[in-house]
Protein backbone atom coordinates (compact mmCIF):
# COMPACT_ATOMS: atom_id res chain seq x y z
CA UNK A 1 0.00 0.00 0.00
CA UNK A 2 1.52 3.29 -0.99
CA UNK A 3 1.77 6.04 1.51
CA UNK A 4 -0.92 7.81 3.10
CA UNK A 5 -0.40 11.60 2.68
CA UNK A 6 -4.19 13.09 2.88
CA UNK A 7 -7.31 12.71 2.63
CA UNK A 8 -8.03 11.73 -1.13
CA UNK A 9 -5.35 9.23 -0.50
CA UNK A 10 -8.11 7.37 1.58
CA UNK A 11 -10.96 7.91 -0.52
CA UNK A 12 -9.17 6.38 -3.28
CA UNK A 13 -8.99 3.46 -1.15
CA UNK A 14 -11.97 3.12 0.16
CA UNK A 15 -13.12 3.50 -3.30
CA UNK A 16 -11.55 0.30 -3.83
CA UNK A 17 -12.54 -1.52 -0.66
CA UNK A 18 -15.90 -0.60 -0.61
CA UNK A 19 -18.85 -2.24 -2.34
CA UNK A 20 -19.80 0.36 -4.68
CA UNK A 21 -23.66 0.81 -3.40
CA UNK A 22 -22.16 2.07 0.20
CA UNK A 23 -19.21 3.86 -1.38
CA UNK A 24 -21.43 5.87 -3.51
CA UNK A 25 -24.37 6.44 -0.66
CA UNK A 26 -21.49 8.08 1.12
CA UNK A 27 -19.65 9.82 -1.86
CA UNK A 28 -22.73 11.39 -2.96
CA UNK A 29 -25.42 14.22 -3.18
CA UNK A 30 -28.76 14.71 -4.39
CA UNK A 31 -29.73 15.54 -8.29
CA UNK A 32 -27.38 17.20 -9.80
CA UNK A 33 -24.75 17.28 -7.00
CA UNK A 34 -24.05 20.52 -7.51
CA UNK A 35 -24.37 21.64 -3.82
CA UNK A 36 -22.53 18.47 -3.20
CA UNK A 37 -19.64 19.77 -5.09
CA UNK A 38 -19.71 23.66 -3.91
CA UNK A 39 -19.49 22.06 -0.75
CA UNK A 40 -15.60 21.92 -0.89
CA UNK A 41 -15.05 23.90 -4.15
CA UNK A 42 -15.71 26.97 -2.54
CA UNK A 43 -12.89 26.51 0.42
CA UNK A 44 -10.45 26.78 -2.44
CA UNK A 45 -11.33 30.47 -3.12
CA UNK A 46 -10.75 31.68 0.24
CA UNK A 47 -7.29 32.78 0.73
CA UNK A 48 -4.69 32.57 3.65
CA UNK A 49 -2.48 35.90 4.42
CA UNK A 50 0.66 34.02 4.95
CA UNK A 51 3.26 35.47 8.14
CA UNK A 52 6.80 35.25 8.74
CA UNK A 53 9.24 36.21 11.96
CA UNK A 54 6.74 35.19 14.68
CA UNK A 55 7.14 33.17 17.63
CA UNK A 56 5.26 29.60 16.72
CA UNK A 57 7.07 27.31 19.73
CA UNK A 58 4.18 25.55 21.78
CA UNK A 59 1.80 25.50 19.52
CA UNK A 60 -1.87 24.36 20.54
CA UNK A 61 -5.01 23.58 18.74
CA UNK A 62 -7.13 22.26 21.35
CA UNK A 63 -10.46 24.09 22.06
CA UNK A 64 -13.28 23.06 23.62
CA UNK A 65 -17.03 22.35 21.86
CA UNK A 66 -20.41 22.89 23.62
CA UNK A 67 -17.94 23.21 26.79
CA UNK A 68 -16.49 20.44 26.59
CA UNK A 69 -12.48 19.76 25.95
CA UNK A 70 -11.86 18.75 22.34
CA UNK A 71 -7.99 17.66 20.84
CA UNK A 72 -8.96 20.01 17.62
CA UNK A 73 -12.57 21.78 17.15
CA UNK A 74 -13.43 18.77 15.06
CA UNK A 75 -15.96 16.43 15.86
CA UNK A 76 -17.31 13.24 13.88
CA UNK A 77 -20.56 13.97 11.74
CA UNK A 78 -23.47 11.41 12.21
CA UNK A 79 -23.55 9.30 9.24
CA UNK A 80 -26.00 6.54 8.23
CA UNK A 81 -25.54 2.95 7.23
CA UNK A 82 -21.55 3.93 8.63
CA UNK A 83 -21.35 -0.21 9.34
CA UNK A 84 -21.68 -0.79 5.81
CA UNK A 85 -18.81 1.08 5.06
CA UNK A 86 -16.60 -1.54 7.38
CA UNK A 87 -18.17 -4.41 9.43
CA UNK A 88 -18.57 -2.68 12.85
CA UNK A 89 -17.62 0.76 11.66
CA UNK A 90 -19.68 3.05 13.88
CA UNK A 91 -17.65 1.04 16.97
CA UNK A 92 -14.11 1.80 15.42
CA UNK A 93 -15.10 5.12 14.83
CA UNK A 94 -16.30 5.95 18.08
CA UNK A 95 -13.02 4.29 19.56
CA UNK A 96 -10.84 6.17 17.21
CA UNK A 97 -12.34 9.33 18.40
CA UNK A 98 -11.83 8.56 21.88
CA UNK A 99 -8.70 8.12 21.61
CA UNK A 100 -7.71 10.91 19.51
CA UNK A 101 -10.01 13.42 22.25
CA UNK A 102 -12.81 14.49 19.49
CA UNK A 103 -16.45 13.83 19.83
CA UNK A 104 -17.99 11.14 18.22
CA UNK A 105 -22.22 11.53 16.89
CA UNK A 106 -24.03 8.27 16.51
CA UNK A 107 -26.42 8.09 13.87
CA UNK A 108 -29.80 7.27 14.73
CA UNK A 109 -29.85 5.39 11.03
CA UNK A 110 -26.81 3.67 12.34
CA UNK A 111 -26.05 0.12 11.89
CA UNK A 112 -24.80 -0.25 15.64
CA UNK A 113 -26.83 0.60 18.46
CA UNK A 114 -26.57 3.32 21.00
CA UNK A 115 -25.85 0.28 23.30
CA UNK A 116 -22.67 -1.12 21.29
CA UNK A 117 -20.68 2.25 21.02
CA UNK A 118 -21.94 2.51 25.02
CA UNK A 119 -20.54 -0.60 25.44
CA UNK A 120 -17.49 -0.38 23.13
CA UNK A 121 -15.96 3.35 24.83
CA UNK A 122 -15.31 4.37 28.11
CA UNK A 123 -16.43 8.47 27.58
CA UNK A 124 -19.70 9.70 26.98
CA UNK A 125 -20.55 10.42 22.97
CA UNK A 126 -23.22 12.90 21.17
CA UNK A 127 -26.28 11.21 19.66
CA UNK A 128 -27.87 12.31 16.52
CA UNK A 129 -32.10 12.37 16.56
CA UNK A 130 -34.50 12.47 13.29
CA UNK A 131 -37.82 13.27 14.95
CA UNK A 132 -40.53 10.32 13.50
CA UNK A 133 -44.19 10.62 14.15
CA UNK A 134 -44.19 7.65 16.55
CA UNK A 135 -43.13 9.73 19.65
CA UNK A 136 -43.39 6.77 21.83
CA UNK A 137 -40.38 5.55 19.85
CA UNK A 138 -38.67 9.17 20.41
CA UNK A 139 -38.87 8.95 24.17
CA UNK A 140 -37.16 5.58 23.89
CA UNK A 141 -34.88 6.61 21.72
CA UNK A 142 -33.79 9.72 23.84
CA UNK A 143 -34.22 7.59 27.42
CA UNK A 144 -31.67 4.86 25.56
CA UNK A 145 -29.22 8.17 25.01
CA UNK A 146 -29.86 9.26 28.26
CA UNK A 147 -28.81 5.21 29.84
CA UNK A 148 -25.87 5.70 27.32
CA UNK A 149 -24.73 8.62 29.19
CA UNK A 150 -24.51 10.69 25.93
CA UNK A 151 -23.24 13.86 26.88
CA UNK A 152 -24.91 16.01 23.70
CA UNK A 153 -28.04 15.32 21.64
CA UNK A 154 -27.73 16.74 17.69
CA UNK A 155 -31.37 17.15 16.54
CA UNK A 156 -31.16 17.27 12.84
CA UNK A 157 -33.69 19.21 11.44
CA UNK A 158 -33.43 19.29 7.43
CA UNK A 159 -34.65 15.62 6.36
CA UNK A 160 -38.60 15.74 6.98
CA UNK A 161 -38.08 15.15 3.37
CA UNK A 162 -35.34 13.06 1.51
CA UNK A 163 -33.28 14.54 -1.15
CA UNK A 164 -33.36 12.42 -4.16
CA UNK A 165 -30.15 10.69 -4.95
CA UNK A 166 -29.90 9.19 -7.88
CA UNK A 167 -26.83 6.80 -7.28
CA UNK A 168 -28.81 5.22 -4.29
CA UNK A 169 -31.61 4.41 -6.50
CA UNK A 170 -29.45 2.94 -9.04
CA UNK A 171 -27.50 0.80 -6.55
CA UNK A 172 -30.96 -0.47 -5.55
CA UNK A 173 -29.59 0.49 -1.87
CA UNK A 174 -29.92 -1.24 1.27
CA UNK A 175 -28.66 -3.09 4.29
CA UNK A 176 -27.78 -6.05 3.96
CA UNK A 177 -27.39 -5.07 0.17
CA UNK A 178 -29.87 -6.74 -2.22
CA UNK A 179 -28.02 -9.79 -3.92
CA UNK A 180 -28.70 -8.29 -8.02
CA UNK A 181 -26.43 -9.73 -9.97
CA UNK A 182 -24.59 -6.49 -10.68
CA UNK A 183 -24.45 -6.49 -6.82
CA UNK A 184 -23.13 -9.63 -6.37
CA UNK A 185 -20.25 -9.20 -9.05
CA UNK A 186 -18.92 -5.98 -7.28
CA UNK A 187 -19.42 -7.83 -3.78
CA UNK A 188 -17.17 -10.60 -5.43
CA UNK A 189 -14.13 -7.51 -5.63
CA UNK A 190 -14.11 -7.08 -2.27
CA UNK A 191 -12.91 -9.97 -0.19
CA UNK A 192 -11.63 -8.05 2.45
CA UNK A 193 -15.32 -5.84 3.13
CA UNK A 194 -17.06 -9.14 2.98
CA UNK A 195 -14.95 -11.91 5.13
CA UNK A 196 -15.26 -8.22 7.97
CA UNK A 197 -19.38 -8.55 7.06
CA UNK A 198 -19.35 -12.51 7.44
CA UNK A 199 -17.44 -11.54 11.37
CA UNK A 200 -20.16 -9.70 12.81
CA UNK A 201 -23.98 -9.83 13.89
CA UNK A 202 -24.51 -6.19 12.89
CA UNK A 203 -26.40 -5.71 9.41
CA UNK A 204 -29.09 -4.13 9.91
CA UNK A 205 -30.58 -0.95 11.63
CA UNK A 206 -29.53 -1.36 15.32
CA UNK A 207 -31.21 1.12 16.98
CA UNK A 208 -34.39 0.97 15.01
CA UNK A 209 -34.83 -2.87 14.22
CA UNK A 210 -36.57 -4.56 17.43
CA UNK A 211 -37.40 -1.16 19.44
CA UNK A 212 -39.78 0.74 16.78
CA UNK A 213 -42.79 -1.28 16.75
CA UNK A 214 -43.67 -3.81 14.18
CA UNK A 215 -40.08 -3.39 12.89
CA UNK A 216 -38.14 -6.53 13.42
CA UNK A 217 -36.17 -7.07 10.04
CA UNK A 218 -35.66 -4.47 7.36
CA UNK A 219 -38.79 -5.63 5.11
CA UNK A 220 -40.39 -4.10 8.06
CA UNK A 221 -38.29 -1.22 8.48
CA UNK A 222 -38.32 -0.34 4.80
CA UNK A 223 -42.12 0.60 4.91
CA UNK A 224 -41.85 1.99 8.59
CA UNK A 225 -39.55 4.39 7.52
CA UNK A 226 -40.97 5.95 4.81
CA UNK A 227 -44.03 6.36 6.68
CA UNK A 228 -42.32 8.48 9.69
CA UNK A 229 -40.53 11.06 8.70
CA UNK A 230 -42.47 13.71 10.41
CA UNK A 231 -43.46 15.93 7.83
CA UNK A 232 -45.77 18.74 10.89
CA UNK A 233 -42.26 18.94 12.82
CA UNK A 234 -42.40 22.69 14.24
CA UNK A 235 -40.57 24.43 16.48
CA UNK A 236 -42.52 23.41 19.36
CA UNK A 237 -40.95 20.04 18.78
CA UNK A 238 -37.51 21.06 19.33
CA UNK A 239 -38.85 22.87 22.72
CA UNK A 240 -40.52 19.80 23.44
CA UNK A 241 -37.71 17.92 22.59
CA UNK A 242 -34.81 20.17 24.42
CA UNK A 243 -37.18 19.78 27.26
CA UNK A 244 -37.42 15.91 27.11
CA UNK A 245 -33.31 15.53 26.51
CA UNK A 246 -32.78 18.03 29.44
CA UNK A 247 -29.03 17.93 28.25
CA UNK A 248 -27.22 19.61 25.56
CA UNK A 249 -28.57 20.47 22.72
CA UNK A 250 -27.33 20.91 18.87
CA UNK A 251 -29.50 21.60 16.24
CA UNK A 252 -28.20 20.72 12.75
CA UNK A 253 -29.44 21.94 9.32
CA UNK A 254 -29.26 25.32 9.63
CA UNK A 255 -29.07 27.52 6.11
CA UNK A 256 -30.74 30.75 7.13
CA UNK A 257 -29.79 33.53 8.88
CA UNK A 258 -34.14 33.35 10.46
CA UNK A 259 -33.55 29.69 11.11
CA UNK A 260 -30.17 30.38 13.11
CA UNK A 261 -32.54 32.80 15.40
CA UNK A 262 -35.01 30.65 16.05
CA UNK A 263 -32.16 28.35 17.47
CA UNK A 264 -30.97 30.90 19.85
CA UNK A 265 -35.14 31.08 20.69
CA UNK A 266 -35.63 27.92 21.51
CA UNK A 267 -32.82 27.49 24.10
CA UNK A 268 -30.61 25.19 21.67
CA UNK A 269 -26.58 25.38 23.12
CA UNK A 270 -25.23 25.19 19.66
CA UNK A 271 -26.29 24.96 15.61
CA UNK A 272 -24.46 23.46 12.94
CA UNK A 273 -24.97 25.35 9.51
CA UNK A 274 -25.10 22.14 7.43
CA UNK A 275 -26.52 21.47 3.90
CA UNK A 276 -26.42 17.63 5.18
CA UNK A 277 -23.26 16.81 2.63
CA UNK A 278 -25.22 18.47 -0.78
CA UNK A 279 -27.84 15.53 0.31
CA UNK A 280 -31.15 17.33 0.30
CA UNK A 281 -31.53 20.63 -1.39
CA UNK A 282 -29.73 20.88 -4.87
CA UNK A 283 -29.31 24.53 -5.58
CA UNK A 284 -28.45 25.23 -2.01
CA UNK A 285 -25.74 27.41 -0.82
CA UNK A 286 -22.81 25.97 0.37
CA UNK A 287 -22.42 25.92 4.33
CA UNK A 288 -19.06 27.86 3.95
CA UNK A 289 -20.59 30.45 2.25
CA UNK A 290 -23.61 30.15 4.72
CA UNK A 291 -21.42 30.74 7.56
CA UNK A 292 -20.40 34.40 7.64
CA UNK A 293 -24.01 35.59 7.37
CA UNK A 294 -25.19 33.00 10.26
CA UNK A 295 -22.47 34.10 12.40
CA UNK A 296 -23.58 37.76 12.01
CA UNK A 297 -27.09 37.35 12.71
CA UNK A 298 -26.58 35.70 16.13
CA UNK A 299 -23.43 36.83 17.61
CA UNK A 300 -22.35 35.42 20.35
CA UNK A 301 -25.93 33.99 21.34
CA UNK A 302 -25.40 30.57 20.59
CA UNK A 303 -22.75 28.49 20.00
CA UNK A 304 -22.17 27.77 15.92
CA UNK A 305 -20.56 25.15 14.24
CA UNK A 306 -20.56 23.84 10.68
CA UNK A 307 -20.19 20.83 8.67
CA UNK A 308 -19.98 19.87 4.89
CA UNK A 309 -17.42 19.55 2.20
CA UNK A 310 -14.43 19.79 4.61
CA UNK A 311 -11.21 17.73 3.59
CA UNK A 312 -8.42 19.29 4.87
CA UNK A 313 -7.21 20.87 8.32
CA UNK A 314 -7.06 24.42 5.80
CA UNK A 315 -10.47 23.86 5.19
CA UNK A 316 -10.93 23.46 9.30
CA UNK A 317 -9.42 26.67 10.16
CA UNK A 318 -11.21 28.80 6.86
CA UNK A 319 -14.04 28.01 8.38
CA UNK A 320 -13.09 28.79 12.23
CA UNK A 321 -11.66 31.95 10.66
CA UNK A 322 -14.92 32.70 9.03
CA UNK A 323 -16.98 32.18 12.24
CA UNK A 324 -17.39 28.29 13.50
CA UNK A 325 -16.40 27.41 16.94
CA UNK A 326 -16.45 23.57 15.61
CA UNK A 327 -16.86 21.64 12.62
CA UNK A 328 -17.77 18.31 11.76
CA UNK A 329 -15.99 16.04 9.28
CA UNK A 330 -18.33 12.88 7.75
CA UNK A 331 -17.00 12.04 4.50
CA UNK A 332 -13.03 12.40 5.16
CA UNK A 333 -13.85 9.86 8.34
CA UNK A 334 -16.03 7.48 6.63
CA UNK A 335 -12.80 7.62 3.55
CA UNK A 336 -10.49 6.36 6.48
CA UNK A 337 -12.80 3.97 7.74
CA UNK A 338 -13.67 1.88 4.66
CA UNK A 339 -10.12 1.97 3.50
CA UNK A 340 -8.47 0.95 6.90
CA UNK A 341 -10.97 0.55 9.62
CA UNK A 342 -10.20 2.02 12.71
CA UNK A 343 -6.58 2.86 11.72
CA UNK A 344 -7.89 4.49 8.81
CA UNK A 345 -10.39 6.67 10.96
CA UNK A 346 -6.93 7.61 13.48
CA UNK A 347 -5.37 8.69 10.16
CA UNK A 348 -7.59 11.50 8.91
CA UNK A 349 -7.63 12.36 12.36
CA UNK A 350 -3.99 12.55 12.20
CA UNK A 351 -3.94 13.82 8.96
CA UNK A 352 -6.56 17.12 9.89
CA UNK A 353 -4.64 17.52 12.90
CA UNK A 354 -1.31 18.22 10.67
CA UNK A 355 -2.96 20.38 8.53
CA UNK A 356 -4.46 22.50 11.02
CA UNK A 357 -0.81 23.15 12.87
CA UNK A 358 0.73 23.93 10.02
CA UNK A 359 -1.17 26.33 8.37
CA UNK A 360 -1.95 28.07 11.76
CA UNK A 361 1.88 27.80 11.89
CA UNK A 362 2.12 29.81 8.80
CA UNK A 363 -0.79 32.43 9.32
CA UNK A 364 1.91 33.29 12.08
CA UNK A 365 -0.57 31.71 14.85
CA UNK A 366 0.21 29.70 17.64
CA UNK A 367 -3.29 28.69 19.38
CA UNK A 368 -6.19 27.92 17.39
CA UNK A 369 -8.58 29.85 19.46
CA UNK A 370 -7.00 32.74 18.06
CA UNK A 371 -7.79 32.14 14.42
CA UNK A 372 -9.90 34.75 12.93
CA UNK A 373 -10.58 36.41 9.74
CA UNK A 374 -7.16 38.52 10.25
CA UNK A 375 -5.45 35.11 8.79
CA UNK A 376 -7.58 35.49 5.97
CA UNK A 377 -6.53 37.48 2.28
CA UNK A 378 -9.28 40.41 2.36
CA UNK A 379 -11.80 39.79 -0.81
CA UNK A 380 -11.35 36.11 -0.61
CA UNK A 381 -14.50 35.75 1.39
Amino acid sequence: MSIITNIEDLRRLAKKRVPRMFYDYADAGSWTESTYRANHADFAGIKFRQRVAVNLENRCVASTMIGQDVAMPVALAPTGLTGMQHADGEILAAKAAEKFGVPFTLSTMSICSIEDIAANTSKPFWFQLYVMKDRDFINRLIDRAKAARCSALVLTLDLQVLGQRHKDLRNGLSAPPKLTIANLINLATKPRWCLGMLGTKRRTFGNIVGHATSVSDMSSLSSWTSQQFDLGLSWKDVEWIKQRWGGKLIIKGIMDAEDARLCVESGADALIVSNHGGRQLDGAESSIRALPGIVDAVGKQIEVHMDGGIRSGQDVIKALALGAQGVYIGRPFLYGLGAMGEEGVSKCLQIIRNELDLTMAFCGLRDVRQVDKNILLPGTF
